[in-house]
């Protein structure tokens, strides 16, 4: 994996997770770690989330 395509908010790991510990997919990179031309021309999706503000996937 080249690192200069690695995504820098997962890490290159696909995965992210709050400070309750829950892991969901990375919303940069959408889950492969890499961060391409894809990834730039894809708009942002708004996510829901619980009482508690945990995001639902």
């Amino acid at each position: 994996m080249d690192r200069a395509y690695t995504c820098k908010a997962c890490e290159g790991t696909g995965m992210l997770s709050d400070d309750e510990g829950w892991q969901y997919q990375c919303s940069v990179c959408h889950g492969d770690g890499m961060y391409d031309v894809d990834d730039i021309s894809s708009s942002a999706r708004v996510m829901s989330v619980d009482e508690n503000n945990r995001l639902l996937d």
